[in-house]
């Protein structure tokens, strides 16, 4: 397993797999044990809970119980439960109370990320950000019982415009190769509807695009909800692209997206915990999302660097991918920013020492100008 730190939660580190909470629904208290068990044991450290549901959270309670440490836990802030249901809602009064529930059931006193759940609207966020919701994730976070405030969102517009109030320290959002093509919308089912897909997409949606790069530039940590969309990612029939992807191209895809520190993988059974974790025992080519993106005819990704890594192995050893993802961090903030200049800084090699024998164009399955992209970086970067 490897870890990544989420910066402005004190550094804290968490697993790059890690677990959505939906597989551990409906199981009995044995079988969710069974289930944390093999994720510690994996190094799995990181768990979503943005259900309310009360079993849930006794069960997670009785099994975490004298190993709360070993856990990195995140909860859902409004989403609360009523009549024997999910309710989402900006009732502070109904978020309060479903909160302490969760500490009291949980057998805890603070969350480590206390996540706002879901914004997609803009009459929402208005109603998150200038009310009574954000005060009382300001008052949760100055009492220590959260130690993070987060953000659940599906739409980058509206999840730019929490990232930019700089309340927010994680943001939980839906990744992957598909919805990365989609432009925002305050509807997140239009993300599942295979007739937005029908006319094809000129590349990655330049929402999407500047969100995460503003997450890379700000520290804010993205952990990714998604990943396999629902499933369809993985099933011909079903997937927007018409073709499948398998589990560990859908993982790479979203681990080397700016700002992403970690992918909530909906995992059912300890063997879907193993199958995912087995993607660190998985082959290069097992792994290489640019074998599907770039034979689709209708979704152009010519020109658009995609970080997949092809252009390795680089003749005087730069790791190219990274040079461009600090290169276009820069180019969207108009500047240089502290945290890029230092990121850059440790790369073993620069862009400077291109000497332009093109074999990583020559690899490239998007047909970038990696040359004119070195160049570039000698001129934002410095060397």
């Amino acid at each position: 397993m490897k870890y990544r730190e989420l910066k402005r939660c004190g550094n804290l580190k968490v697993s790059e797999i890690a677990l959505g909470c939906e597989g551990f629904i409906d199981k009995t208290a044995e079988e969710f044990r069974g289930m944390l068990d093999k994720a510690l044991s994996l190094g799995i450290n990181f768990i979503d809970m943005y259900t309310p549901n009360p079993l849930f959270r006794d069960h997670l309670g009785a099994a975490m119980k004298g190993r709360r440490q070993e856990l990195v836990l995140q909860g859902h802030i409004c989403a609360v439960w009523e009549d024997g249901q999910y309710l989402r809602t900006r009732d502070v009064k109904k978020a309060r109370e479903a909160f302490e529930d969760q500490l009291r059931r949980l057998g805890t006193d603070y969350l480590d990320i206390g996540m706002i759940h879901y914004v997609d609207g803009e009459s929402d966020f208005e109603e998150v950000f200038h009310g009574d919701v954000i005060a009382y994730c300001k008052e949760l976070k100055a009492e220590g019982k959260i130690h993070a405030i987060g953000l659940s969102s599906h739409n980058p517009v509206i999840a730019r415009k929490a990232v930019e109030t700089g309340l927010i320290d994680v943001l939980m959002f839906s990744v992957n190769a598909a919805y990365d093509m989609q432009p925002p919308s305050e509807d997140c089912n239009a993300l599942f509807d295979p007739a937005s897909y029908q006319k094809g997409f000129a590349g990655m949606n330049p929402d999407r695009k500047a969100l995460y790069e503003l997450c890379a530039r700000e520290d804010v940590a993205i952990d990714v909800m998604k990943v396999f969309g629902g499933g369809d990612m993985l099933n011909a029939e079903l997937s927007p692209f018409g073709v499948a992807f398998n589990e560990y191209q859908c993982i790479e895809y979203c681990l080397t997206r700016p700002g992403v520190v970690s992918v909530m993988a909906g995992c059912h059974s300890e063997s879907e915990i193993e199958k995912a974790v087995s993607y660190y025992d998985a082959s290069k080519e097992e792994k290489d999302y640019s074998l599907v993106l770039s034979q689709m005819d209708k979704f152009i990704f010519k020109g658009n660097c995609m970080y997949c890594g092809h252009c390795a192995p680089c003749s005087v050893g730069i790791n190219v991918a990274d040079v461009n993802k600090y290169l276009n961090l820069c180019l969207a903030q108009g500047q240089v920013p502290e945290t890029v200049a230092d990121h850059y800084k440790l790369l073993e090699h620069h862009a400077s020492e291109c000497i332009a024998c093109g074999r990583c164009e020559g690899n490239c399955p998007f047909g970038v100008g990696i040359i004119e992209k070195m160049k570039k970086a000698v001129e934002v970067l410095g060397y």
